[in-house]
């Protein structure tokens, strides 16, 4: 068997990882078709928009989209058509932490995946080669491959790849048109092998062949799951750092230039924080937290839990720190929260820190102003609703407003919290802001983004986070 020539591409999942990885492939390959299909129509129907009011906040997507799309690029509800015509299918769709059952809270619920892995057996009428694009536990391909074999029609016979994504949300089209590395995992088999070198021809379009890299199915599963667990344990590690920063009067910024200049560890992710948020470090941290267990390895997964542990202590530290500046008390205060995305440059708040930090004040009776440039008004409600389900709607909404921007949003304020690093916070007219605020004004900065000496010099008692006030 040779490798197959891809000609037609679908993609089963239209959110994050799906949708830009597979519009970048199809611009940057206009041999192939390329469809992207979703149950969900309303995500279809954003995709397609007129005015290309797109699903998902991206830099860059909506050119790429604006490009391809209707030339090789199509967004479809039609799962069934896109399974059938295709030669390579991509599962890429959600694999949230378990709620419930063994391995709640941990491990990573596969049902959509087994859903999509059914559907594909049962729809398709010729050989396909599968790719698992979604985040998955090591030796999810086996369970993938078991459920095709037992269901496939006669004469249809199925690779499994792995292809993990490294993007970084806010970054994800410069990361795709320029990776660091493109990995591919397959059976060590011909048959395996083969399929391997089909996809790698796809990427080979635009990715130097040095960067495209092809390992064992299993190890490219791990790699995923160690890559963002390493890069997350960097950011508690310098979290934990911060805390010592303010405890002794010395700067997180200082120690973590002069740490980022040993050439054995670099500058990157070295950056202090609320805490790190989005849709894989924490999920994935679990995930091989759960794996470590249920390998009877538990000082592995003791290790691996603190890193999570310190992301949430660190958000903790940081609200307490504010009611504790606020004179013991934020009950009735106005507390400007700017920022829910859990970083600058997406709409996504998936283990956003501004959800913690929103639950705490309203935990403590304050009244809570939000900004967000980019979140819709109604995902804010939801992860709040989500995030304190014992708290009756009606409260929250008594609690917490949604503003259209950050002058609106401080008015009449306590206190000014920056959750989220977005540039347009930096920019501020801080003396409208002071003269609009209760006095003492106070500025709690979360991201380490303002200047401090120059929001003192305007009246504002400062607080950023891994910085000491001892001389």
């Amino acid at each position: 068997m040779a490798p197959v020539q891809v000609k037609k591409i679908c993609c089963i999942g239209a959110g994050y990882v799906g949708g830009p990885t597979c519009a970048v492939i199809a611009l940057k390959c206009p041999d192939i078709i390329v469809t992207i299909v979703d149950l969900n129509q309303a995500r279809i129907d954003a995709w397609n928009s007129k005015d290309f009011s797109l699903p998902i906040y991206e830099p860059g997507l909506e050119d790429v989209v604006r490009q391809a799309r209707g030339r090789n690029l199509f967004f479809s509800s039609d799962v069934d058509k896109g399974i059938r015509e295709a030669d390579l299918i991509f599962v890429s769709v959600n694999t949230p932490t378990k709620k419930n059952g063994v391995g709640a809270g941990f491990a990573a619920d596969l049902n959509y995946v087994e859903l999509a892995t059914r559907r594909i057996a049962a729809v398709a009428e010729s050989s396909k080669i599968v790719v698992e694009k979604s985040t998955v536990p090591c030796r999810t391909a086996e369970s993938m491959r078991t459920i095709l074999e037992a269901n496939s029609k006669p004469n249809c016979k199925f690779q499994i790849l792995s292809n993990p994504e490294f993007l970084a949300e806010g970054t994800a089209i410069d990361d795709l048109f320029s990776p660091d590395r493109v990995l591919i995992g397959s059976l060590q088999t011909p048959e395996g092998k083969d399929a391997c070198a089909s996809l790698a021809e796809v990427y080979a379009h635009w990715v130097p062949r040095e960067r495209i890299l092809t390992v064992g199915l299993w190890s490219s599963e791990l790699s995923k799951l160690a890559a963002n667990a390493m890069l997350a344990q960097r950011i508690s590690s310098i979290n934990a750092l911060s805390a010592i920063c303010e405890a002794t009067g010395a700067n997180i910024d200082e120690v973590a230039h002069a740490v980022g200049r040993d050439s054995r560890m670099g500058p990157k992710f070295l950056k202090a924080s609320v805490g790190f948020g989005g849709s894989c470090f924490q999920k994935d941290i679990l995930n091989l937290v759960y794996l470590s267990e249920s390998l009877h390895l538990p000082e592995v997964a003791a290790y691996w839990r603190q890193v999570v542990d310190m992301n949430e202590y660190q958000k903790r530290r940081f609200s307490k720190r504010v009611v504790d500046t606020l004179f013991n008390t934020i009950t009735g205060k106005r507390i400007a929260v700017l920022g829910f995305a859990f970083k600058a440059d997406t709409g996504d708040t998936r283990e956003s820190a501004a959800i913690t930090l929103v639950k705490d004040f309203v935990a403590e009776r304050a009244l809570v102003s939000l900004y967000d440039p980019k979140v819709p008004h109604d995902q804010i409600w939801l992860d709040l609703a989500e995030a304190m389900p014992v708290t009756p709607s009606a409260t929250i909404q008594k609690q917490v407003q949604i503003y259209g921007s950050a002058l609106e949003a401080c008015k009449n304020a306590e206190a000014v919290v920056i959750a989220t690093e977005w540039k347009e916070f930096k920019e501020i007219d801080w003396e409208t802001v002071y003269a609009g605020m209760n006095k003492p004004a106070f500025v709690f900065d979360g991201r380490m983004i303002v200047d401090a000496e120059k929001l003192r010099d305007i009246g504002f008692k400062v607080t950023v986070i891994g910085r000491g006030e001892r001389l």
